[in-house]
């Protein structure tokens, strides 16, 4: 990991080698309210798109809090003993090496030291939709889809990384049909054997699939 860097109020890393005028743009990007996903259980996070020369189309995502207390404060952090969107960043350079499909991490900024704000910058999967809309928009091919998942998040497992919001709004399918698991924020490695882990996310995901009334056939998930 190579030093973190300031720039102007900020503090920017990332293993691409970033110019001058790739950090006004990330800048200028922090400075502006990111817009949240629509869709199915697209999330809540707030996001935007840019394009950075020589790198191509990015996501940018403002860490914001959900539940009651957005109300009162909605995108400030206390740091305890690393900032999330460092750990994000650099658990998804792992999840890479490990072979799991994540948005390649291309950056990560902060703004404030004990209290700050925060953004995670990944590659854009482009033309992509949530596995939750592909299994309405496309339910002859969600089959496989969930076979390419269960070998993901079989990964996961074998590696004792938890992802505490896994749900059918949290994987991108992209318009090759290939598959993406993002939002990574909060997610842990745990002690867990391998079935008490399997059964979380179990639970999890089909909380979800019964919540939005989404096809039965994504509860294939147990095929772990």
């Amino acid at each position: 990991m190579t030093e973190i860097q300031r720039f102007q109020s900020y503090h920017i890393e990332s293993k691409i080698k970033l110019t001058e005028q790739h950090r006004l743009q990330l800048v200028s990007c922090f400075e502006k309210p990111g817009k949240a996903p629509n869709g199915i259980l697209s999330g809540r996070a707030a996001v935007s798109k840019i394009q950075l020369k020589d790198i191509g189309p990015v996501v940018v995502k403002n860490y914001t809090r959900g539940g009651v207390i957005r109300h009162f404060n909605r995108n400030t952090y206390l740091k305890f003993s690393r900032y999330r969107c460092q750990s994000e960043y650099e658990l998804l350079l792992f999840l890479d090496q490990l072979g799991v499909s994540v948005p390649q991490p291309i950056a990560f900024g902060y703004q404030g030291s004990l209290f700050y704000h925060a953004w995670l910058v990944t590659r854009e999967i482009q033309n992509a939709s949530t596995l939750a809309e592909f299994s309405r928009q496309n339910p002859d091919k969600i089959r496989t889809m969930m076979q390419k998942l269960a070998r993901q998040l079989g990964i996961l497992i074998e590696n004792h990384i938890h992802h505490v919001d896994l749900h059918p709004g949290n994987v991108l399918v992209d318009d090759h049909n290939n598959l993406f698991i993002i939002d990574f924020d909060k997610a842990q490695t745990t002690p867990q054997n391998r079935h008490k882990l399997q059964k979380k996310y179990i639970r999890r995901w089909q909380r979800a699939v019964l919540k939005y009334k989404l096809p039965t056939v994504l509860n294939n998930i147990v095929d772990l």
